[in-house]
Formats: C-alpha cells, structure tokens, sequence
C-alpha cells in the first residue's frame, strides 16, 4: 500500500461520523477482486431469534510439519462464504476460509513458524497480538505480504502463557480486513500454569467477542460514514448464541475483537472469577460482576456451573443487550480447582525515561493523532536502548468531542501504574499490552524493552483510528 492509495480523508460529518475513502478496496472485495453474495434462505432484516445458534468453538489447527523441534503451521487468506445470520450466506475474508481463524495452541519455549500464503487480490499480512518477537516477524503495517505471495513468521513463544490473537495489520486496511474476519486466537501454553488446577482441555475455551452490520443483499457493510453502529453482537462468529455447559468449572477466554466497540460485560446467575488478563495469569483470582473490554484486550475468566441446576440458563450480556447463554445440561466430572493465589508479579524495575504520549483527533478533519502527528514509516517517534525501562504518560485530550482511545504498544507487555493518580483495579494489575484510555483520562504504563532490537509501531486500536493515523513508531536500538 503506497501513498496513491492512501485514504482521502473527507472531514468529520454531522455528529462526528468519520468519512474516508476505504471504499476503494471495498469496492475491490466485492468487484470480482473478492467474495459475492451467495445463497441463502434467511432474511437480513429479521433479526435471528436468540440463544438457538450453537456456540462454535474454533479449531485447533494441527501443525503441518515439525522441524528440528519447531512447529509450523499453514494459514492461507482467502475470500469465502459464510453464515452469519441463520441461512444467509454472507462474503468474508478468512484465515483458512474460517470467519473467525482457526486457533493455534503453541507452547511456551516451543518455537513456531507460520507460513502465510496471500490468496487475495490485494496485500495483507498477520500480526501476532502480544506477541514478543523479532521486528521482521511483528507484522509491521508497512511490511505486507503480496497477492499470490508466501511469508514465514517466527515466534519464539518465550514468554508466560498468555491468550493472545492474530489478525491483519495491512495499514490503511487493517479494520475493514479485521472487520471481514481476518482474525483468530493465538494460545500459549505454559506447563508452570499446570499446578494451579485451572480447567482444561474442552472446558477451556475461547470466545471472540465483536459486532457486524448485516446488509440487505447479506453483505457484511463496511461504511466510513458510520462507524459507531453496527446492530448484530457476535460471539465467535454467530449472533447471540448458547454453549451447552456441563455443571463443573470452565475457563473461558475472552477477547474484545471489534473495531470500534467497547463491551461491558455482566453475567446472571453466577460469578465471573478472573484469572488472567492480555499477558497471562494475575496475581490471584478476582470476582468480577461486570468485566469491561476494550478493542484488542484479553480477559480470562472462571466459571463455575456447579451452582446452577441442570437446566438452567445463564447469560452473559453486554450494556446494548444479550451476548451468550449458557444452558447447564448435565453433571460431569470435575477436578479442576481455583487457587487462592495464581502467579505472583516480579518486582517494578527502575525506570530510565518518562514519555508523554497524547491520543487526539484534529479538529475538523477525520484524522487522528500520537502527540499531534499522523503516521509516519519514515518517522521514528522514540529510540529506546534495549533492556531499558520506561514509564509513559498516556494521555487522551479528546474532551469537547468525547472520543475513546486506547493504546496498543507492539513487542512489550507492560504494567498499568495508575489511571489519574489511583492505582489500577486488581483486574488490571497483571501483564498487560492494550490499555483504555477514556476522554480527558490520563495511564500510566511501564515497559521494558527487552527481547529485540528493530522498529515497531504502538497505536490505538480502535482500528479505525489507527487506519486515520493515530500510530507512531519506536526503535528499539
């Protein structure tokens, strides 16, 4: 993506609705450069009756081959079909030809390789999301995969078990790809976490949380124009579906997939224990009665089912409504347990360098800014010596204009020290790599910049945002 395809940016509309011009590329998806309406009985305009679509849980995909103790894995993009709605078939874009991707379940200190094969019409590529790895491998926006092209990635997969997720970061793409499912979970795990006696195996499970825009003709719409509203809650890929629970403990995985959206999340009928957050397990378990995410963030948690009676229905729900039920449906063995105590956090190194950074729109433009400048890849933004630790001021000046941001730093995970001034909730306490940061709010976060030396950018990840240029680039050095 060079600069003649850049997005032409037509102001703000009444109301703030963002206009740009990514109708160029979605024009291409659906010009013979991409996926067209298929088949389907069902009807757009009737919303699906809730809880009667099964839960999908995505699969696990197999290695292709193992060398040398390596594992390698195949993921080829492609356009395809899909039902989203019950009998419609609706064009999407897929790792594997899967809405959402199928689930890669490495192992800490186990290296792998994912082999990308492009099978679009236009340039693509995958970034591992909280992931540490060699700058060549991050999936820098710039640094895309070509159509017909194959691209290796390397991770190492040297950090704690954590959930963490794949998906596009094509730039000037990368929420209209995100958006038309080029996304997946990317989980590590870590034998250290054994001990603890979390559920496993099929009672742990991931749920990819996000909303969609069903067109008419069963397209997914994608429009600048709008971006705030879209209509239908998905949950792995399905709208407000229901996962058949035994009566026993799950560990459920939970990620904030959208664009755009924040999800505010409560469950009836029983606690929602957390256990983790987007860099792993917290310090110990915390009750939660409602879980806030937001674009990009992870969070674990624990629930138990052996409080409900065998039939019975527990729903989780969002602020705009119902998400998922869980239909208790019979008893089953269970010898997972929830430690009082999970893994402890290592003591804050000294910080070297305090770094403000100031999320901000620009007046009158639908354009975004990292202290008051848009993208650059020319510009490096900071240097960092590698191995240093610094502390960075993140500020959201949107205040006249409320606009949320957040902010996602590539290669690190990082400590929340406070949000304006007060220590963060103990939710927040662990390793994280995506943090909110409300308007007229102020986040401090700690990093340490070990692992590898090269360029990676940090960006909001309301994906719209960061496509409008709220994204900066630091070299560590």
């Amino acid at each position: 993506m060079d600069r003649r395809h850049l997005i032409r940016l037509a102001g703000l509309a009444a109301g703030g609705t963002l206009l740009s011009a990514c109708n160029e590329s979605s024009a291409a998806i659906h010009a013979g450069h991409g996926p067209h309406p298929g088949g389907g009985t069902g009807d757009p305009s009737t919303p699906p009756v809730p809880f009667t679509v099964p839960l999908p849980v995505p699969p696990v995909l197999r290695p292709s081959a193992v060398v040398g103790g390596t594992d390698v894995y195949d993921l080829s993009v492609r356009s395809t079909t899909t039902e989203i709605l019950p009998g419609v078939r609706t064009p999407v874009l897929g790792y594997n030809g899967r809405f959402v991707g199928p689930t890669i379940r490495a192992r800490r200190g186990r290296p792998a390789i994912v082999r990308l094969n492009n099978g679009l019409h236009h340039p693509t590529n995958v970034h591992l999301h909280g992931a540490s790895v060699a700058a060549a491998s991050d999936g820098h926006p710039m640094d895309v995969v070509e159509p017909g092209r194959l691209r290796t990635y390397h991770y190492p997969n040297r950090q704690q078990g954590a959930t963490l997720w794949y998906h596009d970061h094509s730039h000037h793409m990368e929420a209209e790809h995100v958006y038309r499912g080029l996304h997946g979970f990317y989980l590590i795990d870590d034998d250290a976490e054994r001990r603890f006696g979390l559920p496993t195996g099929r009672y742990d499970i991931p749920i990819m949380l996000r909303d969609a825009r069903i067109a008419a003709d069963g397209t997914l719409a994608f429009d600048p124009a709008d971006p705030f509203v879209q209509q239908t809650t998905l949950a792995n890929g399905k709208p407000q579906p229901v996962l058949r629970v035994a009566a026993r403990r799950y560990r459920l995985r939970l990620l904030n997939g959208a664009i755009q959206r924040n999800f505010q999340l409560s469950l009836t009928g029983a606690d929602m224990i957390q256990v983790a957050t987007d860099g792993g397990l917290l310090p110990a378990p915390v009750p939660r009665t409602e879980l806030a995410l937001s674009p990009g963030e992870r969070a674990e948690i624990v629930v138990d089912f052996r409080r409900s009676p065998v039939g019975s229905r527990l729903v989780l729900a969002d602020t705009t409504g119902p998400v998922l039920a869980f239909d208790v449906v019979g008893a089953a063995a269970d010898n997972s347990r929830l430690p009082a105590k999970l893994r402890p956090l290592p003591p804050l190194p000294r910080a070297t360098t305090v770094r403000d950074v100031t999320l901000s729109r620009r007046p009158g433009q639908a354009t975004f800014t990292i202290n008051g400048e848009v993208f650059d890849a020319a510009r490096v933004d900071a240097r960092i010596p590698i191995g240093t630790t610094e502390i960075w001021r993140v500020t959201n000046v949107d205040v006249d204009f409320p606009i949320d941001h957040s902010l996602h730093l590539h290669l690190v995970q990082f400590r929340v020290l406070d949000r304006d001034g007060v220590p963060p909730a103990p939710g927040e306490a662990g390793l994280k790599d995506t943090v909110a940061v409300p308007p007229g709010s102020t986040v401090r976060i700690q990093a340490t910049f070990t692992g590898f030396k090269g360029r990676y950018v940090y960006h909001c990840h309301y994906l719209r945002h960061s496509q409008l240029g709220q994204m900066a680039q630091f070299e560590v050095v």
